[in-house]
């Protein structure tokens, strides 16, 4: 197999240099990472408000239990993988943190099915408009917490 060589191979010099620790910290500053705490924070706090909604359309609390039971399909589960990912066998080297993720990934899907196949049984006259909506509602916060990094973490210019 023949490897093509760039056309400007002779001018071509190594110049990475690695970040100092200041640096790394002002990157840090600017570009915060971002707690999975805080997303299932905002999941509660969206469960809350898609619960109030459904309680001023329906005027059921039939409906609003199975709103909250919906979030609840998705904060608990949620919550369970952050205390996961956080914990300290997640952080002893690369593939433990790897093989952590997709375990608690694979505990979190489980776990969001079984509460699904369970609300039936646990919801006196489920409501599943209502259970959709505070389930599908208290998803998506995941995608708000990546489209908008600046609402979960403000940067204050200095």
């Amino acid at each position: 197999m023949t490897r093509i060589q760039p056309e400007d191979q002779e001018n071509v010099q190594e110049t990475f240099e690695p970040l100092t620790a200041e640096q790394v910290a002002e990157l840090r500053k600017h570009q915060p990472l971002l707690s999975v705490w805080r997303v299932v924070g905002a999941q509660a706090v969206l469960g809350l408000l898609v619960a109030t909604l459904v309680w001023f359309v329906s005027g059921r609390m039939a409906a609003v239990y199975s709103a909250v039971y919906g979030a609840l399909a998705v904060i608990v589960p949620a919550a369970l993988f952050a205390r996961g990912l956080t914990s300290r066998v997640a952080s002893v080297n690369v593939g433990a943190a790897v093989f952590g993720f997709f375990l608690w990934e694979m505990v979190k899907i489980g776990l969001t099915v079984a509460m699904l196949l369970a609300a039936p049984r646990l919801v006196n006259d489920l409501s599943w408009p209502a259970m959709l909506a505070g389930l599908v509602v208290t998803m998506k916060v995941y995608w708000v917490a990546l489209g908008f990094r600046k609402v979960f973490y403000p940067v204050n210019p200095t």
